[in-house]
Protein backbone atom coordinates (compact mmCIF):
# COMPACT_ATOMS: atom_id res chain seq x y z
CA UNK A 1 0.00 0.00 0.00
CA UNK A 2 1.36 3.43 -0.90
CA UNK A 3 2.52 5.61 1.95
CA UNK A 4 0.13 8.39 0.92
CA UNK A 5 -2.79 6.01 1.15
CA UNK A 6 -1.68 4.89 4.58
CA UNK A 7 -1.41 8.46 5.78
CA UNK A 8 -4.90 9.10 4.46
CA UNK A 9 -6.16 6.07 6.33
CA UNK A 10 -4.42 7.27 9.47
CA UNK A 11 -5.96 10.73 9.29
CA UNK A 12 -9.40 9.22 8.75
CA UNK A 13 -9.04 6.63 11.52
CA UNK A 14 -11.16 6.74 14.67
CA UNK A 15 -9.92 7.96 18.04
CA UNK A 16 -7.93 4.79 18.75
CA UNK A 17 -5.30 5.92 16.20
CA UNK A 18 -4.22 8.70 18.52
CA UNK A 19 -3.57 6.15 21.28
CA UNK A 20 0.15 5.28 21.24
CA UNK A 21 -0.45 2.13 23.31
CA UNK A 22 -2.93 0.75 20.75
CA UNK A 23 -0.55 1.57 17.91
CA UNK A 24 2.34 -0.17 19.69
CA UNK A 25 0.13 -3.20 20.35
CA UNK A 26 -0.77 -3.44 16.67
CA UNK A 27 2.89 -3.10 15.69
CA UNK A 28 4.00 -5.84 18.07
CA UNK A 29 1.24 -8.18 16.89
CA UNK A 30 2.34 -7.56 13.31
CA UNK A 31 5.91 -8.38 14.33
CA UNK A 32 4.86 -11.67 15.93
CA UNK A 33 3.00 -12.69 12.77
CA UNK A 34 5.91 -11.79 10.50
CA UNK A 35 8.39 -13.66 12.72
CA UNK A 36 6.13 -16.70 12.71
CA UNK A 37 5.72 -16.63 8.93
CA UNK A 38 9.48 -16.59 8.40
CA UNK A 39 10.54 -19.09 11.08
CA UNK A 40 7.79 -21.73 11.04
CA UNK A 41 9.52 -23.70 8.28
CA UNK A 42 12.45 -24.40 10.61
CA UNK A 43 10.10 -25.93 13.19
CA UNK A 44 7.88 -28.16 11.04
CA UNK A 45 8.54 -29.96 7.76
CA UNK A 46 6.31 -32.49 5.98
CA UNK A 47 3.99 -32.60 8.96
CA UNK A 48 6.80 -33.52 11.35
CA UNK A 49 8.25 -31.42 14.14
CA UNK A 50 11.89 -30.70 13.35
CA UNK A 51 12.73 -28.82 16.52
CA UNK A 52 10.39 -29.09 19.49
CA UNK A 53 11.47 -25.84 21.14
CA UNK A 54 10.89 -23.85 17.95
CA UNK A 55 7.51 -25.48 17.40
CA UNK A 56 6.46 -24.51 20.93
CA UNK A 57 7.61 -20.97 20.18
CA UNK A 58 5.49 -20.88 17.03
CA UNK A 59 2.42 -21.97 19.01
CA UNK A 60 3.19 -19.40 21.66
CA UNK A 61 3.55 -16.58 19.13
CA UNK A 62 0.28 -17.48 17.41
CA UNK A 63 -1.54 -17.62 20.75
CA UNK A 64 -0.03 -14.32 21.87
CA UNK A 65 -1.00 -12.63 18.60
CA UNK A 66 -4.58 -13.86 19.01
CA UNK A 67 -4.65 -12.67 22.61
CA UNK A 68 -3.27 -9.24 21.71
CA UNK A 69 -5.96 -8.84 19.06
CA UNK A 70 -8.63 -9.10 21.76
CA UNK A 71 -7.01 -6.17 23.57
CA UNK A 72 -7.16 -3.85 20.56
CA UNK A 73 -9.93 -1.22 20.37
CA UNK A 74 -13.05 -2.52 18.69
CA UNK A 75 -13.43 -1.87 14.97
CA UNK A 76 -15.68 -3.51 12.33
CA UNK A 77 -12.63 -5.46 11.10
CA UNK A 78 -11.72 -6.98 14.48
CA UNK A 79 -14.03 -10.05 14.37
CA UNK A 80 -12.58 -11.10 11.02
CA UNK A 81 -9.04 -10.62 12.32
CA UNK A 82 -9.87 -12.87 15.24
CA UNK A 83 -11.27 -15.53 12.90
CA UNK A 84 -8.06 -15.40 10.86
CA UNK A 85 -6.00 -15.71 14.03
CA UNK A 86 -7.99 -18.80 15.04
CA UNK A 87 -7.43 -20.33 11.59
CA UNK A 88 -3.69 -19.65 11.86
CA UNK A 89 -3.56 -21.35 15.26
CA UNK A 90 -5.40 -24.35 13.85
CA UNK A 91 -2.91 -24.67 10.99
CA UNK A 92 0.02 -24.66 13.41
CA UNK A 93 -1.68 -27.18 15.71
CA UNK A 94 -2.17 -29.45 12.69
CA UNK A 95 1.53 -29.06 11.74
CA UNK A 96 0.49 -27.72 8.35
CA UNK A 97 2.82 -27.00 5.44
CA UNK A 98 5.13 -24.03 5.96
CA UNK A 99 3.83 -22.24 2.86
CA UNK A 100 0.24 -22.46 4.13
CA UNK A 101 1.20 -21.15 7.56
CA UNK A 102 3.30 -18.33 6.10
CA UNK A 103 0.46 -17.35 3.76
CA UNK A 104 -2.04 -17.30 6.62
CA UNK A 105 0.27 -15.28 8.88
CA UNK A 106 1.10 -12.75 6.18
CA UNK A 107 -2.57 -12.37 5.22
CA UNK A 108 -3.49 -11.69 8.84
CA UNK A 109 -0.60 -9.22 9.19
CA UNK A 110 -1.75 -7.35 6.07
CA UNK A 111 -5.34 -7.23 7.32
CA UNK A 112 -4.11 -6.01 10.70
CA UNK A 113 -2.20 -3.04 9.31
CA UNK A 114 -5.18 -2.14 7.13
CA UNK A 115 -7.53 -2.17 10.12
CA UNK A 116 -5.09 -0.51 12.54
CA UNK A 117 -2.77 1.54 10.31
CA UNK A 118 0.68 2.51 11.47
CA UNK A 119 3.57 4.01 9.43
CA UNK A 120 5.24 1.40 7.24
CA UNK A 121 8.31 3.40 6.25
CA UNK A 122 10.49 6.31 7.30
CA UNK A 123 9.47 9.86 6.45
CA UNK A 124 12.47 10.25 4.16
CA UNK A 125 15.16 7.95 2.69
CA UNK A 126 17.51 6.74 5.44
CA UNK A 127 21.20 7.59 5.65
CA UNK A 128 22.91 4.23 5.12
CA UNK A 129 26.38 5.67 5.67
CA UNK A 130 25.31 6.61 9.19
CA UNK A 131 23.61 3.24 9.54
CA UNK A 132 26.91 1.46 8.90
CA UNK A 133 28.48 3.38 11.79
CA UNK A 134 25.49 2.57 14.01
CA UNK A 135 25.70 -1.10 13.09
CA UNK A 136 29.39 -1.27 13.95
CA UNK A 137 28.75 0.41 17.31
CA UNK A 138 25.58 -1.43 18.35
CA UNK A 139 25.27 -4.68 16.43
CA UNK A 140 28.62 -6.03 15.22
CA UNK A 141 29.67 -7.42 18.60
CA UNK A 142 26.92 -10.05 18.31
CA UNK A 143 25.99 -10.18 14.62
CA UNK A 144 29.52 -9.76 13.26
CA UNK A 145 31.06 -6.96 11.23
CA UNK A 146 29.42 -8.21 8.02
CA UNK A 147 26.25 -9.59 9.62
CA UNK A 148 27.20 -13.26 9.54
CA UNK A 149 26.19 -13.83 13.16
CA UNK A 150 29.83 -14.40 14.10
CA UNK A 151 30.55 -11.47 16.41
CA UNK A 152 32.82 -12.05 19.42
CA UNK A 153 29.85 -12.10 21.81
CA UNK A 154 27.65 -14.19 19.52
CA UNK A 155 29.20 -17.56 20.40
CA UNK A 156 28.09 -17.10 24.02
CA UNK A 157 24.45 -16.47 23.20
CA UNK A 158 21.58 -18.98 23.18
CA UNK A 159 19.83 -18.76 20.82
CA UNK A 160 22.66 -17.46 18.65
CA UNK A 161 22.29 -14.09 16.92
CA UNK A 162 20.67 -13.99 13.51
CA UNK A 163 22.95 -14.11 10.48
CA UNK A 164 21.67 -11.35 8.22
CA UNK A 165 23.66 -12.95 5.39
CA UNK A 166 21.48 -16.08 5.47
CA UNK A 167 19.90 -15.91 2.02
CA UNK A 168 16.96 -18.24 2.71
CA UNK A 169 15.91 -16.24 5.74
CA UNK A 170 16.59 -12.87 4.16
CA UNK A 171 14.33 -13.64 1.18
CA UNK A 172 11.29 -13.68 3.46
CA UNK A 173 12.18 -10.77 5.72
CA UNK A 174 11.02 -7.23 5.01
CA UNK A 175 12.78 -4.06 6.11
CA UNK A 176 9.69 -3.25 8.18
CA UNK A 177 10.15 -6.53 10.06
CA UNK A 178 13.78 -5.63 10.76
CA UNK A 179 12.69 -2.18 11.95
CA UNK A 180 10.22 -3.76 14.36
CA UNK A 181 12.94 -6.01 15.78
CA UNK A 182 15.33 -3.07 16.18
CA UNK A 183 12.59 -1.04 17.86
CA UNK A 184 11.13 -3.70 20.16
CA UNK A 185 13.75 -6.42 20.49
CA UNK A 186 12.85 -10.13 20.49
CA UNK A 187 11.45 -11.72 23.64
CA UNK A 188 13.25 -14.85 24.79
CA UNK A 189 16.50 -13.88 23.08
CA UNK A 190 19.41 -11.56 23.83
CA UNK A 191 18.19 -9.13 21.14
CA UNK A 192 17.35 -5.91 23.04
CA UNK A 193 15.16 -3.01 22.04
CA UNK A 194 16.96 0.00 20.58
CA UNK A 195 14.02 2.30 21.27
CA UNK A 196 16.46 4.86 22.68
CA UNK A 197 17.72 5.48 19.13
CA UNK A 198 15.78 7.98 17.07
CA UNK A 199 13.13 6.62 14.72
CA UNK A 200 15.26 7.83 11.82
CA UNK A 201 18.28 5.84 13.05
CA UNK A 202 16.23 2.69 13.66
CA UNK A 203 14.92 2.81 10.08
CA UNK A 204 18.46 3.36 8.80
CA UNK A 205 19.70 0.31 10.74
CA UNK A 206 16.83 -1.78 9.38
CA UNK A 207 17.58 -0.86 5.77
CA UNK A 208 21.29 -1.49 6.33
CA UNK A 209 20.67 -4.93 7.85
CA UNK A 210 18.43 -5.66 4.87
CA UNK A 211 21.38 -5.16 2.50
CA UNK A 212 23.74 -7.66 4.13
CA UNK A 213 22.56 -10.75 2.25
CA UNK A 214 23.36 -9.09 -1.09
CA UNK A 215 26.67 -8.39 -2.82
CA UNK A 216 27.86 -5.62 -5.13
CA UNK A 217 27.28 -7.68 -8.27
CA UNK A 218 23.60 -8.12 -7.34
CA UNK A 219 23.27 -4.41 -6.67
CA UNK A 220 24.91 -3.52 -9.99
CA UNK A 221 22.53 -5.77 -11.93
CA UNK A 222 19.62 -4.32 -9.99
CA UNK A 223 20.70 -0.80 -10.88
CA UNK A 224 20.79 -1.73 -14.57
CA UNK A 225 17.28 -3.17 -14.35
CA UNK A 226 16.06 -0.06 -12.54
CA UNK A 227 17.43 2.19 -15.26
CA UNK A 228 16.08 0.18 -18.19
CA UNK A 229 12.76 -1.28 -17.05
CA UNK A 230 9.81 0.96 -16.15
CA UNK A 231 8.14 -2.06 -14.57
CA UNK A 232 10.91 -2.14 -11.98
CA UNK A 233 9.99 1.35 -10.82
CA UNK A 234 6.33 0.39 -10.72
CA UNK A 235 7.13 -2.39 -8.26
CA UNK A 236 8.69 0.11 -5.85
CA UNK A 237 6.58 3.27 -6.24
CA UNK A 238 7.51 4.65 -2.81
CA UNK A 239 9.44 4.08 0.39
CA UNK A 240 6.58 2.06 1.87
CA UNK A 241 7.00 -0.52 -0.90
CA UNK A 242 10.75 -0.64 -0.31
CA UNK A 243 10.15 -1.22 3.39
CA UNK A 244 7.39 -3.82 3.14
CA UNK A 245 8.02 -5.86 0.00
CA UNK A 246 10.03 -9.03 0.54
CA UNK A 247 12.25 -10.66 -2.03
CA UNK A 248 10.12 -13.81 -1.82
CA UNK A 249 6.95 -11.86 -2.62
CA UNK A 250 8.67 -10.07 -5.49
CA UNK A 251 9.71 -13.47 -6.89
CA UNK A 252 6.06 -14.14 -7.61
CA UNK A 253 6.11 -11.26 -10.14
CA UNK A 254 9.49 -11.89 -11.79
CA UNK A 255 12.31 -14.44 -11.82
CA UNK A 256 13.96 -15.08 -8.44
CA UNK A 257 17.30 -13.72 -9.70
CA UNK A 258 15.68 -10.52 -10.96
CA UNK A 259 13.80 -10.11 -7.68
CA UNK A 260 17.01 -10.60 -5.72
CA UNK A 261 18.97 -8.07 -7.77
CA UNK A 262 16.24 -5.42 -7.77
CA UNK A 263 15.74 -5.80 -4.01
CA UNK A 264 19.51 -5.52 -3.51
CA UNK A 265 19.63 -2.22 -5.38
CA UNK A 266 16.55 -0.59 -3.89
CA UNK A 267 17.46 -1.44 -0.31
CA UNK A 268 20.94 -0.01 -0.82
CA UNK A 269 19.55 3.12 -2.50
CA UNK A 270 16.06 3.69 -1.08
CA UNK A 271 16.19 7.30 -2.23
CA UNK A 272 15.51 6.16 -5.81
CA UNK A 273 11.96 5.16 -4.85
CA UNK A 274 11.24 8.76 -3.88
CA UNK A 275 12.54 10.20 -7.14
CA UNK A 276 11.26 7.48 -9.48
CA UNK A 277 7.67 8.63 -9.89
CA UNK A 278 7.98 12.34 -9.37
CA UNK A 279 6.72 12.09 -5.78
CA UNK A 280 9.94 13.53 -4.41
CA UNK A 281 13.63 13.81 -5.05
CA UNK A 282 14.99 15.64 -8.06
CA UNK A 283 11.66 15.61 -9.88
CA UNK A 284 9.98 17.44 -7.02
CA UNK A 285 12.95 19.82 -6.63
CA UNK A 286 12.81 20.80 -10.30
CA UNK A 287 9.04 21.28 -10.20
CA UNK A 288 9.17 23.45 -7.08
CA UNK A 289 11.96 25.58 -8.52
CA UNK A 290 9.98 26.14 -11.71
CA UNK A 291 6.90 27.07 -9.67
CA UNK A 292 9.01 29.35 -7.47
CA UNK A 293 10.46 31.15 -10.49
CA UNK A 294 7.01 31.61 -11.99
CA UNK A 295 5.75 33.08 -8.70
CA UNK A 296 8.75 35.43 -8.53
CA UNK A 297 8.13 36.66 -12.08
CA UNK A 298 4.50 37.27 -11.13
CA UNK A 299 5.61 39.41 -8.19
CA UNK A 300 4.49 36.89 -5.53
CA UNK A 301 7.60 36.91 -3.36
CA UNK A 302 6.05 35.04 -0.41
CA UNK A 303 5.08 32.03 -2.53
CA UNK A 304 8.32 32.18 -4.48
CA UNK A 305 10.26 31.92 -1.21
CA UNK A 306 8.05 29.14 0.14
CA UNK A 307 8.37 27.08 -3.04
CA UNK A 308 12.12 27.67 -3.18
CA UNK A 309 12.48 26.30 0.34
CA UNK A 310 10.25 23.33 -0.53
CA UNK A 311 12.50 22.53 -3.51
CA UNK A 312 15.35 22.06 -1.08
CA UNK A 313 13.66 20.63 2.02
CA UNK A 314 11.16 18.30 0.33
CA UNK A 315 12.98 17.52 -2.91
CA UNK A 316 16.73 17.70 -2.60
CA UNK A 317 17.53 17.35 1.10
CA UNK A 318 16.28 13.72 1.43
CA UNK A 319 18.76 12.72 -1.31
CA UNK A 320 21.76 14.32 0.37
CA UNK A 321 23.07 11.25 2.25
CA UNK A 322 23.32 9.20 -0.93
CA UNK A 323 24.82 12.06 -2.95
CA UNK A 324 27.31 12.85 -0.19
CA UNK A 325 28.62 9.29 -0.39
CA UNK A 326 28.95 9.43 -4.17
CA UNK A 327 29.93 13.00 -5.03
CA UNK A 328 30.54 15.48 -2.23
CA UNK A 329 31.61 18.20 -4.68
CA UNK A 330 28.33 18.00 -6.59
CA UNK A 331 26.37 18.07 -3.33
CA UNK A 332 28.13 21.27 -2.29
CA UNK A 333 27.61 22.83 -5.73
CA UNK A 334 23.86 22.17 -5.69
CA UNK A 335 23.47 23.37 -2.09
CA UNK A 336 25.31 26.61 -2.89
CA UNK A 337 23.26 27.19 -6.05
CA UNK A 338 19.97 26.69 -4.22
CA UNK A 339 21.16 28.98 -1.42
CA UNK A 340 22.11 31.62 -3.98
CA UNK A 341 18.67 31.34 -5.61
CA UNK A 342 16.92 31.85 -2.27
CA UNK A 343 19.20 34.78 -1.59
CA UNK A 344 18.27 36.32 -4.93
CA UNK A 345 14.58 35.96 -4.08
CA UNK A 346 15.14 37.83 -0.82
Amino acid sequence: MALAALLALWSASPAWAANPAASDQAKQTWQLLDYLAVDYGGAVSDGQIQKASEYEEMKEFAATAAQQLTALPSTPALPDLQRQAQALGDLIAAKADAKAVAGSAHALAAALVKAYPFPLSPAKPPDLARAKVLFEANCAACHGATGRGDGPLGAKLDPPPIAFTDRDRARSRSVLALYQVVSQGVAGTSMPSFATLSDEDRWALAFFAGTLSHDNAMRARGEQAWGKDAAAKAVFPDLAAAATLTEAALSERMTPDAARDLTAYVRSHPEVTVAANGTGGLGLARTRLQESLAAARAGDQANATRLGLSAYLDGFEPLEPALRARNQALLTEVENAMLAYRGALA
